[in-house]
């Protein structure tokens, strides 16, 4: 996948991993950036080059269907799609009134349901020309977290969907990549510890090498370990997983 001349959309564009990715690719792209807080997207956008800030809630309808109506009208050219957005709900499934049901329904929605709606609506728009799709999964979709149970398991379903989504396309001009992190050192990961994590520009630098090997699935730092561990050893990938009641 080529790495310049590419008009790139950027849900959760404004901070952490998206920032990050929206700053690397800045130099040689056209960059669009979304997510809810309008005074935090242009702030973002003001510090990177090339970049176009777009307030919109990836979670509500009308707000995806205005978002695709205004790429369409103003950056036809639009062919890679980064879906980074998400929500995680820290807590335990064992202790009472902690509302699991709630905490999944949002997670679901975010981290999942959400990525399927726009995707499919700008379908028509990617196919016409070379292009990608990037979703942002976890280390978790491979093995759960303890602290993270309904967030592991909306991640799971996406990364599961990824690779349906690239057998789907196979024949077609889009490419599917998946970016699996670990931990990262980000305001998102902050009540799990995150600043103990890699940097979210080892995610950015990670997916543009893979954007120019076309490497499809991508994990970075212990991402890497966990995989391997996780094909070979199940269970004691998820005791290591989970060994500090993460």
């Amino acid at each position: 996948m080529k790495t310049s001349q590419n008009t790139i959309l950027i849900t959760g564009g404004g901070s952490g991993i998206g920032f990050e990715i929206a700053k690397l690719f800045s130099n040689d792209n056209q960059i669009i950036i979304t997510g809810r807080n309008s005074e935090k997207l242009q702030k973002a956008a003001a510090q990177l080059k090339n970049t176009t800030a777009i307030a919109a809630d990836i979670t509500n309808e009308n707000d995806v269907k205005t978002l695709v109506e205004t790429l369409k009208k103003d950056f036809p050219n639009l062919n890679i799609l980064i879906n980074n957005a998400g929500s995680a709900s820290v807590f335990d499934l064992a202790t009472p009134e902690i509302n699991a049901f709630q905490k999944a329904s949002d997670e679901i929605n975010t981290n999942y349901l959400s990525i399927i709606r726009l995707t499919e609506n700008l379908l028509p728009v990617l196919t016409t020309k070379e292009s990608a799709i990037v979703n942002v999964s976890s280390i978790v979709a491979l093995v759960p977290g303890k602290s993270l149970p309904t967030y592991s398991a909306s991640k799971a379903a996406l990364h599961s969907y990824t690779k349906t989504l690239r057998l789907s396309l196979a024949n077609t001009s889009v490419k599917v990549f998946e970016l699996m992190p670990p931990l990262v050192n980000t305001d998102f990961s902050k009540e799990i510890g995150g600043e103990n994590g890699v940097s979210p520009e080892l995610l950015a630098t990670d997916l543009f090498k893979a954007f120019e090997n076309d490497q499809y699935e991508i994990h970075t730092g212990q991402t890497a370990d966990m995989f391997n561990l996780y094909h070979s050893n199940p269970a004691a990938a998820l005791a290591v997983m989970n060994a500090n009641g993460e």
